[in-house]
C-alpha cells in the first residue's frame, strides 16, 4: 500500500491549478518580445530621423521635428506597455507562488491569490490598450506621411 499517494495529492493538484497561470507567463512574455521589438524599431527610426535632421535643409526641419514627436510618443506608448506587461508577469509568478505557499503551510490564501490575478489582469488589459493605441498611432503618421 502507498503511503505517500495522500501526502502528494494535494500538491499535485495546486500544480494543476499553477498551469494555467504558467501559460499564461508564456503569452505575456511573447506579447513582451513583441513589445520590445517594436520599441527598439521606434528608437532606430527615431535615431536616423534624427541624423536626416542634422543633414536636411531649413525647409524640412518641422517634417522631422513632427516625426521626432510621433515617434516619442509612440516609444512612450511601449514604455507603458512593457512596464505594465512586466507587473502582470510578476503579479502572475506571485499568483503561482502564493498558490504553492497557500498549500504548503495549509493557509488559505484565497483572497491574495484572486487580488493578484485581478490585478494581473487589469495590468495585462492597460498594456494591450496601450499597445492598440500605439499602433493606431504608427498608422494614422504614415497614413499622412509623417512618420515611419
Amino acid at each position: 500500500m502507498d503511503l505517500s499517494l495522500p501526502q502528494t495529492f494535494p500538491i499535485a493538484h495546486v500544480i494543476q491549478l499553477a498551469v494555467a497561470p504558467v501559460f499564461l507567463l508564456s503569452g505575456v512574455g511573447i506579447i513582451l518580445t513583441v513589445l520590445t521589438n517594436r520599441l527598439v524599431r521606434v528608437v532606430d527610426r527615431a535615431r536616423k530621423v534624427e541624423a536626416d535632421a542634422r543633414t536636411g535643409t531649413a525647409r524640412e526641419l518641422p517634417r522631422y521635428k513632427e516625426s521626432l514627436r510621433v515617434l516619442a510618443r509612440r516609444a512612450r506608448l511601449i514604455n507603458r506597455a512593457i512596464t505594465l506587461g512586466t507587473i502582470c508577469a510578476l503579479l502572475v509568478a506571485l499568483v503561482v507562488a502564493m498558490l504553492f505557499t497557500s498549500a504548503m503551510l495549509n493557509v488559505n490564501l484565497s483572497l491574495s491569490i484572486a487580488t493578484l490575478f485581478i490585478l494581473a489582469m487589469l495590468s495585462l488589459i492597460v498594456a494591450l490598450i496601450l499597445f492598440l493605441r500605439e499602433v493606431f498611432l504608427s498608422i494614422s503618421a504614415l497614413r499622412f506621411g509623417i512618420g515611419p
